[in-house]
């Protein structure tokens, strides 16, 4: 059949239903496009969803941790697992809180609660009825090591070459997790350490 009998066969077809031929073919065409928009979108969503999978596993891999110890005054004494950026206020919240019978008064004078909690600290809250026993000074130099994580000001005073301010200046750094650290942070120069070393503890 030669192309002029083809023309003369379905051009009348063509012209009646122009318009529906029309419309179909347009319809195809945004059909064909709709499905590869949609091929690619799965395609993008998955590898989001995996990057952020890997991404949450790795970070819950990575995050470090410490051990601290904290007994006395507390709702649970024990030992606890932190972050490694944790504060002393995340430990009392982590032990429960006070007791009824914590000293608050100490806590309040004596603990800075927004110092970094080092690896291996232990943190000892003293009840009230400790620290309403009257002990004289002497008597804790010369038979009890002094506790720099929980020394009153008046008691880091007795030691040798402890004034006002450097007593201050070691309750502002605490806690302590070695007696070392006392120089480590600043609180006292060495010498003043060398004096004092034979006196004073971490527990």
């Amino acid at each position: 059949m030669s192309l002029q009998e083809l023309l003369a066969k379905y051009l009348p077809l063509f012209s009646m239903y122009r318009f529906p031929l029309i419309v179909g073919f347009v319809g195809l065409i945004f059909l064909g496009y709709g499905l590869i928009v949609l091929l690619e979108t799965d395609s993008s969503s998955e590898n989001i969803v995996f990057e952020s999978e890997t991404q949450d596993a790795s970070s819950q891999k990575e995050q470090p941790e410490i051990v601290v110890d904290i007994q006395g005054a507390v709702i649970n004494p024990g030992v606890y697992k932190l972050p490694l950026d944790s504060r002393v206020q995340d430990g009392l919240v982590a032990s429960g809180g006070l007791q009824q019978r914590a000293d608050r008064t100490f806590v309040s004078k004596n603990l800075n609660l927004a110092a970094k909690l080092a690896d291996g600290t232990k943190l000892y809250i003293p009840f009230e009825e400790e620290q309403n026993r009257e002990v004289s000074i002497s008597q804790t130099i010369t038979s009890v090591r002094i506790n720099i994580n929980t020394a009153s000001l008046s008691e880091l005073e007795a030691l040798p070459r402890i004034g006002q301010i450097t007593a201050q200046k070691i309750i502002n750094n605490r806690p302590y997790g070695s007696i070392e650290e006392l120089v480590q942070k600043k609180a006292v120069g060495q010498s003043v350490f060398d004096q004092i070393k034979e006196s004073i503890s971490v527990y």
